[in-house]
This record gives C-alpha cells, structure tokens and sequence, in this order.
C-alpha cells in the first residue's frame, strides 16, 4: 500500500480522456468509455528541464513509437509534470472496438519517448455515479466546420453540426484543487451539463455532481446540456470560482460553495468570446503585476484575457449584439494553429499545434497532423 492508499494494481484504458497532474506528481487519467478516472503514481524522478522545449512531427514519432501509422494515432490531452517537467501525452490508439488509451512520455531534456507502463503501478480509481449509460441516446452537440452532418448558419458562418453519443462527453476536462478533483463533463440527469468536485483520495465510486444551467448570449437562451470544454480554478474578490468555458463561447463563473452532490446551479456568464467557436484549453498566469487567462480556440485562435477584476463585470443574460462582450481580451495573431496549451513554467508555456487547416482536436477521428511542440514565453 502506498501513499494515498494507492495499491499495486493495472490500468486498462478503454479510451483515451483527459489528463491532470494533482500535488506530488500524481497523474489523473480520464477514461470516458468506462466512466472512471484513475489516479497513477507514475514515478517521473527524472531531472527538470531548463528553457524552452520543442519537438517536431509528435504525432509520427508517436505513431512510430505505438508501431502503427499516424491515421491510428490522436492526441487527446497534455500535460507537464511539475518538477521534471516531462510532458505526458493522453493517446488514443486505433479507432472503435479495437481503441485504447495509452499514455506517453517525452523528455523535455533531449526529446526521447517513452511509453508509460500502466500495469503494476501504484494506482487508485473512482467511477463516475451519474455518468450517462453507454447506451443512451442522447447526444453531445459541437461544431466543427467540414464534418457531415446538419448545415446551421451563424452570423455569415455555415457550421455543420457533429453529434456525438453524450457517454463521449462524460469527462471533458479535470484540475487539482485543494485535495479535490475539479471534474466537467455530462451526467445522466435531465440537466446534463455536470461539475463534480471528487474528495481526493478517492472513494470507489464518485458521488454524483453537481447541474449547471448557463445564459448562453449568442444562442439567445438559457442550456442545461452543453458541458463545460475547459475550466480553471479562479479567485475573484476572495472567493474561489470555478472559470469555466463553453462551446461557441461563454465564459462563466460558478463558486466553488455551490458545488454540492445534485445541486442544480446557476453559472453566471461574465463574457461572450464569439460564436461558431470551441475553447480548448485555458492557462492562468501573472505577469507585471497583473493577472491574465491564455485560452485556445478553434476558430478564433488564441486569446488572452485581462483578469484583474472579474468581479466588475456585468452579469451577461440577454442576447448580445455584436456576438462578443463582457471581459475584454485581445488575439496573440502570431499563436496560431494551437491545439492544447499546458503552463511549462513560470514564465513559458508549451504549445501543441497542427498545420493549418487540419482538423481540430476535438473532432473523433484522425487526421490531426503533422503536430509540434512549441515553447514560447507567456504573452
């Protein structure tokens, strides 16, 4: 038996989920098929890399690496250790029945990979209660652009609809907070949008969480069934907040008080960030005495928001004019084509990006590449 209470035991990752480093190097790993999430003492006692990193054609050396070709390869999530500094790669390899999850090293130091065994690791799993059955048949909703499916129009935009079964979405991204696991995704409930906070370490099964309802101003209404894409522990006045991202795009805050086992919450929007959109990834830092969030988006590339004073800015709940408003942010035009986004370190950030015109990396199936690793200093 180990620390936490993790025991000697083996990870069998049907799918390929999200990632999270949580205090003391423990890796969090999503597995949406199965509806658990795993924690892995993944041992990295390697040395901590000094400088900026970058790695070209990731996507061929994984390919090369799993002996399959890069079509058989997608890139689900990233994240950085926090002392070595290795990067870790969420995998999904082969498509459909014959899938599975595998979890990658690379060195930030010469470039090397290494695939992470995940059989007799010191591990501990939850499963998510009110994840929804693998045979429900309702449906996930994005837009992507040059998927089949439903053409819709948005301002001068024709967006066609990529429907998903829901059970993909159960996880949709996770963070450490203060001994508990921060867990977005949709749940079985009739409000299915879900933000679970999971007491670490864990209990076998999750309770189950909490239901959010948002106004989302470029749709015009009220959704309880959009999840939440990405999110970020936030302080605001001397609150915590959870600073969660939307589809086609609100910005919402929810307090972490509010976050109980079904309670039905109200999030507050406090930003549209522009339509036909899907926010990837988001990064909190300070620099010069003041407090910025980089997020990634698909189509409006990456911004970076001004967060000094969240708390000022009106609550949004009515349709906007302009598709835009709320917390002003500007555009970093020379960061394009970005994928994931994970903090490096204080002062830089590690980038995954794809050539231009290729398919986001939220779309189910490949291709994505050829994909590289940037490290550039935080704007």
């Amino acid at each position: 038996m180990g620390a936490y209470g993790f025991a000697v035991g083996s990870v069998e990752l049907r799918s390929a989920g999200p990632i999270a480093f949580g205090s003391e190097g423990i890796l969090f790993l999503a597995d949406n098929t199965s509806a658990r999430i795993f924690a892995v003492d993944v041992a990295d006692s390697g040395r901590e890399s000094e400088g900026p990193f970058d790695l070209e054609d990731v996507d061929l050396r994984v390919a090369s690496l799993l002996g399959c070709g890069p079509d058989d390869v997608l890139i689900r999530d990233l994240a950085v250790h926090p002392v070595s500094h290795g990067v870790y790669l969420s995998v999904q390899r082969g498509q459909g029945d014959v899938g599975q999850g595998v979890l990658v090293r690379i060195d930030s130091l010469d470039g090397s990979m290494a695939v992470v065994p995940l059989d007799a690791v010191l591990v501990a799993e939850t499963t998510i209660a009110d994840a929804p059955r693998e045979d429900d048949e309702r449906l996930d909703t994005t837009l992507p652009l040059g998927d089949e499916g439903e053409e819709i129009r948005v301002g001068e935009k024709t967006l066609r609809i990529l429907r998903q079964p829901i059970r993909t979405s159960t996880i949709t991204d996770m963070a450490y907070v203060n001994g508990n696991l921060m867990v977005a995704g949709l749940s079985n409930e009739e409000w299915s949008s879900a933000l679970r906070s999971i007491p670490f370490p864990f209990q076998r099964s999750a309770s189950e969480g909490t239901t959010i309802q948002i106004w989302h101003a470029s749709h015009g209404r009220y959704e309880t069934q959009a999840p939440i894409r990405t999110f970020v522990p936030y302080e605001i006045d001397g609150r915590e907040y959870v600073l969660a991202a939307y589809t086609c795009t609100p910005l919402v805050t929810i307090p972490f008080s509010d976050l109980q086992p079904g309670a039905k919450v109200h999030g507050t929007t406090i930003a549209d960030l522009g339509s036909g959109n899907q926010p990837l990834d988001m990064v909190p830092y300070r620099r010069d005495g003041h407090n910025y969030i980089l997020i990634n988006n698909t189509s409006l590339g990456v911004m970076k928001l001004q967060a000094d004073n969240l708390g000022m800015y009106k609550p949004i709940d009515s349709p906007t004019v302009t598709g835009v408003a709320g917390v002003p942010y500007q555009t970093i035009n020379d960061l394009k084509d970005v994928q994931y986004l994970a903090r490096l370190d204080n002062s830089h950030v590690l980038m995954l990006t794809v050539k231009s015109g290729a398919k986001p990396a939220w779309t189910p199936r490949p291709p994505q590449g050829p994909l590289n690793l940037r490290t550039v200093p935080l704007p």
